[in-house]
């Protein structure tokens, strides 16, 4: 095949097209930075944005599948930058895949379209959105997945992933805040209850996005449709923390706030920080509070069946993979 991936450089980004060289695909990436690992790796680079329509069809053109992975991340900030990216940038690779003949795309969505602020356990695909967001991520995540799975028919098929808090060694956004927050003591347990969530190794995440462009096509059981995808071992949230921690030679995380003060805190930061106009993140957010207290694992027997996906890389060899990481640089 010859794939575009937008945000190739990014992390996911970067693992799936390692994936598709070593089984010997043509790939080429969209990018708005200068990412050198890309070049070293052989990939035709674009410089561009998914927000300018013009940079999405030069990079598209003569490609036969498009990984759309490129959105803006976060918990905080503008909501129109969250709605540039994340909402015209779909709308602008779905303009491109149908002007351009392209008849096969697999989008990177997120499990927090469906998050309602309290606990998912064993949730599959029935879950409905959320009438109401706290955050513009999820928000525009969401509207983002629904237009593309609508998109979905006879001459361009269609698909969205939910990877749940992806990690793995070169995570450039989980990984590096929680160490950040470890290091200066703000990383603080939310309430007693260790909950269990799913997380996904950046390996399998990539694994299942390319299942899921071989099973994309005329009349496939995957098309119009959304999969969540995780490790399918659900653990306390606080073990995957402090095994990250421990990776990179921190001790575990052993104080805790209640859940009420760090929803009260959120709020207040929240507040403020409109007030203020500040566009950084703050300590604390009522999104975050929720996430960091709350069950949220779900059912990939979905992805098993239709995509046949499984996971190949474990929870504990994941994470004696990053600590080699971190002994190695």
């Amino acid at each position: 095949m010859k794939a575009l991936v937008t945000g190739g450089g990014g992390f996911l980004g970067l693992a799936i097209v390692r994936k598709l060289l070593a089984r010997g695909d043509s790939v080429r990436s969209l990018t708005r930075g200068n990412y050198p690992e890309l070049a070293t790796l052989g990939v035709e680079s674009v410089r561009g944005d998914v927000a300018n329509l013009d940079d999405v069809l030069r990079a598209m053109e003569g490609c036969d599948v498009v990984f759309h992975v490129a959105a803006k991340a976060g918990i905080w900030g503008p909501y129109q930058e969250y709605y540039q990216s994340n909402v015209e940038g779909t709308r602008h690779v779905l303009q491109a895949c149908r002007t351009l003949g392209v008849r096969k795309l697999v989008h990177t969505s997120s499990p927090s379209v469906v998050f309602n602020g309290r606990d998912m356990e064993g949730v599959d695909e029935s879950a409905p959105y959320p009438s109401h967001y706290e955050t513009a991520y999820p928000e525009t995540k969401a509207q983002a997945e629904r237009e593309v799975l609508e998109a979905n028919g006879a001459e361009l098929s269609t698909t969205a992933l939910r990877p749940h808090l992806i990690w793995g060694p070169g995570d450039n956004h989980l990984i590096p805040r929680l160490i950040a927050r470890a290091r200066t003591g703000r990383l603080r347990r939310i309430g007693k209850q260790d909950h269990l969530v799913d997380t996904i190794y950046v390996e399998n995440a990539a694994d299942a996005h390319l299942l899921a462009a071989d099973r994309l096509g005329p009349g496939s059981s995957a098309g119009g449709k959304a999969y969540f995808i995780s490790q399918g071992d659900p653990w306390p949230l606080w073990d995957v923390i402090n095994g990250i921690l421990a990776a990179a030679g921190l001790p575990p995380v052993t104080r805790s706030v209640p859940r009420g003060v760090a929803l009260a805190a959120g709020g207040l930061f929240e507040r403020t920080y409109r007030i203020l106009g500040r566009t950084d993140e703050p300590p604390m957010t009522r999104f975050l509070a929720h996430q960091l207290s709350t069950a949220h694992w779900f059912d990939i027997s979905a992805a098993r069946r239709d995509l046949g996906y499984a996971p190949k890389v474990s929870m504990e060899e994941g994470l004696q993979r990053l600590k080699r990481s971190f002994e190695t640089k």
